[in-house]
This record gives structure tokens, sequence and C-alpha cells, in this order.
């Protein structure tokens, strides 16, 4: 098995994968318009940020499975995949504490204006008067949209600060947010309406793009706090920009519009000269404790592929198919058991859905539960039993209507 692995991962997460007996090529300067001609072979590719477009993923033809080392695919193209049988897998979660560290950070710095502080005094300026006014965290509210892996996090951070967590999620139960210790609101206007400080942590998809709008943040209090360490694409820059100097709001963003794709480039956007902007260059997930995790998860991933066949973290697996019967087959384990029995259902014209075979301790026997999207006849049934030397024993289950 050959391994691709197109990004920046760690030596000792390199050498666990070759550990597994598999032969890694690591290329992580590679970038998305190269990656097509590098895939000729490979059956695994990790990456990053690199894209990872419909060319690259039809290039190859011995690819299996796609490793992004990281939170969210928006660098793949899923559907693609999808219809080509490649396995789609991320690392959730492994980066939140990282972001959430940085996003309390920058929520500090907005408050007590700790980068304008130290550039004064760097050009010789003793301003206590000036930097000596800040509200303090304690007692205030902070609003958590979206309340995922990070967004926990933030709650947990906000406690420990003797601030007030609120939290808006679609997801969300009331009964849920008692138990984490948060008070959910009933919409995104209220969030906002509430929130002394705001900070987003929504993945990102078609519904939620943009969902940061103009309503929402005009219903920020006036000289409120707003965060943005997620993506930049859940907000709109160009209201936010707008509103800065109306509400006085003080903003702190790891995510920018346009963000270059290289490491080290020149960067404009006159939201960073609109008022109290500070920004870092979409740095949240690089810890050296994120940046393990992150690794670590990707060897796990791979070495459940390679030794057990299975893929942690999939995502783009079907959650429900069509399937209305179940087929329960105990059966010799033998060469050329089970094949009878789909040879069998492939003359009936019955359509598999989902097969998993089990074997027993010994090796004898094994169960095979076959879903169907249709209903086999008594006939077809007998023609699986009539191979009496293999079959042991068959069920036909109806599976529930969950539509």
């Amino acid at each position: 098995m050959r391994v691709l692995v197109a990004d920046r991962l760690s030596e000792d997460a390199l050498d666990e994968m070759r550990a597994l007996g598999v032969e890694v090529d690591y290329e992580p300067k590679l970038s998305g318009p190269e990656l097509p001609a590098r895939l000729g072979g490979i059956n695994v590719l990790v990456v990053r940020g690199t894209p990872v477009s419909a060319a690259a993923l039809a290039a190859g033809k011995s690819l299996n499975l796609v490793i992004r080392a990281g939170a969210g695919t928006q660098n793949i193209d899923v559907a693609f995949a999808s219809e080509r049988g490649i396995y789609i897998a991320t690392t959730p979660g492994k980066n939140a504490r990282a972001v959430a560290e940085l996003a309390f950070t920058l929520i500090g710095c907005l408050d007590r204006r700790v980068p304008d502080a130290i550039n004064g005094l760097r050009a010789g300026r003793w301003e206590k008067d000036e930097y000596a006014r800040a509200i303090g965290l304690e007692g205030r509210t902070l609003g958590i949209l979206g309340f995922g892996y990070a967004g926990r996090v933030m709650a947990e951070l906000a406690r420990a600060y003797g601030m007030r967590p609120i939290t808006y999620g679609r997801s969300l139960t009331l009964a849920r947010a008692a138990e984490l210790g948060v008070r959910r609101v009933d919409s995104a206007i209220e969030l906002a309406r509430e929130s002394d400080v705001l900070s987003v942590h929504l993945e990102l998809s078609e519904r939620t793009r943009g969902f940061v709008d103009r309503a929402i943040l005009s219903a920020l209090p006036d000289g409120a706090s707003f965060v943005n360490t997620a993506r930049p694409e859940l907000v709109d820059y160009d209201a936010l920009l707008e509103l800065i100097p109306k509400k006085s709001l003080r903003v702190g963003l790891d995510v920018l519009p346009g963000e270059p794709s290289e490491r080290t480039a020149r960067y404009e956007h006159p939201i960073l000269r609109s008022g109290l902007v500070y920004a870092t260059p979409h740095i949240g997930a690089s810890t050296d404790r994120a940046q393990t995790a992150i690794a670590s998860e990707t060897v796990r991933i791979l070495r459940s592929f390679v030794t057990k066949g299975e893929v942690p973290n999939v995502v783009n697996i079907a959650q429900n198919t069509w399937s209305r019967y179940q087929l329960v087959v105990r059966h010799v384990d033998q060469v050329g058991a089970l094949a009878n029995v789909l040879a069998v259902l492939k003359r009936h014209g019955i359509h598999i859905s989902e097969l998993d075979n089990t074997v027993f301790e010994g090796g004898h026997a094994a169960c095979a539960k076959i879903r169907l999207e249709s209903r086999p006849s008594d006939g077809c049934l007998q023609e699986i039993m009539a191979f009496s030397d293999e079959i042991l024993h068959v069920d036909l289950v109806t599976l529930p209507n969950v539509a």
C-alpha cells in the first residue's frame, strides 16, 4: 500500500505510518494543481490544506482513502469522492482547545488593548492612563455561536474567567445545554443581542455560509467584542467593516477574507485599519499540542484502515440506505459459500446495499448480514438453502421504516 502525505506532518507520525508496513511518499510542498500527476498508484492521500479537486480524485485510480489532517473538508471535493467510492476522513476536535485558547487570547487583548500598549512601550511611550481603562471579563456574557468541540472548550474557559456562557446551536437541546452548564437561547439574533462578547465556532457548510450576517452583527450591543476563529466564509465581512465604527465594536480575527495560500505572503484588507481590530494569520490550530494530536489521529485512521478495513471519522458514508430487508445467513467459512449466496441474489435481481460478514472463533463458521432493497421470493430463499453443505441457516428480517 502506498501513502502520499501532501502536507506537513511530523517525522514521528511518518515513522508510525511506515511501521504499519506501508510505503510513505512525503511531499509537503505539493500544490493542488500538481496533485493529479502524483496520485498514480497511490492508495491513501493525507492532506491538511492542499486542495483535492475532482481532477485529482479522478487521476487517483487506486485511491481508496483521503485523510484530511484537520476538521472540515472545504478543500476536498467530497461529492465527487463519494461518486468514486473514495472514503474521506477527518480528525475532528483535535485542534479545538488550541482554537479556543487563541479566541480567549484575542478576547483578553481586546479588553485590555494589549497589542497597542506593547507597541506604545516599544515606541518609548508610557501611557498608563490610556491603557489602564478596561472593563474586565468577570461577570460579562460570552455568546458562543456553534457548540461543537471548540464551543464546548470556550464555555469551559468562560466559567474559569467568571463569565456567563450562553449559546445557540440548532442541534443543541435545552437538556443537553443544561447538562453542559450553558444557557441556550432561541436564535442567533437573541444570542448577539445578549452578548458582551460574541465568538463564532460554527462549522462551514452551505447552510452556514454567510450565516453571521448584517442582522446578527447589528444586534450586538454598542462596544461589544466580536471574535471569529472559525472560517471567514461564515461572516459578512462587508457588513462587519461598516458596523465596526458605527457600533464601536472591538474585533478579533484569526480568519480573514481572501487568505493567501502561501505561508509567507503580502496581505491587505481594509478591515485591519477600521478601528480596534486585532488579527492573526490563521494560526488557531498551530500549537505543538494540537499538531501532535492531529498527527496521532491521522495515524490512527490509517492504522484502522490498513489492519481492519475500517475508517474512523468518515464523513461521506450514507447514514440511511433504501434497504427494507436484511438477510442473515449463517454459513460454513469456506471458499465459495458466500459467493453462491450472492450469485443467487444476483440471478433474482435483488440489489444488495450493505454486506457484513463475521467469522466465529475457530474459523469454521461465519454469519453474513446482507441488506437488500427488495424482498427475496420464497424460491430465491430456497435456492440459497439448497446449498445445504455450506449454508447452516437463513433468516429474512423486515427492517423498520425510519424515513
